[in-house]
């Protein structure tokens, strides 16, 4: 499996942020859905889940997330929070 940024290399994708992502956004909630689930039952990855735009950051959780899933969303809703 090759790295994310050589894999924007062998695409020819000229960017500085190309294969070295710190934040996924996805159009709506769906796709955001999608999405996370499979990343986290494929790739055994753990997600923030955070809705903007609100008065304060809304934290969304699933039933199946694990416990630093969980606390990761609760984290950054705190930094999104104290950072306004």
């Amino acid at each position: 499996m090759r790295y994310p940024r050589e894999a924007a290399v062998t695409k020819g994708i000229k960017s500085e942020v190309a294969g070295d992502p710190d934040i996924l956004l996805a159009p709506d909630l769906a796709s955001a859905n999608m999405l996370v689930k499979q990343l986290s039952f494929l790739a055994h990855a753990d997600a923030a889940g955070i809705v903007l735009g609100a008065a304060v950051p809304v934290i969304l959780t699933s039933r199946a997330d694990s416990l630093p899933a969980r606390l990761a969303s609760c984290a950054l809703a705190v930094l999104l929070a104290n950072n306004k």
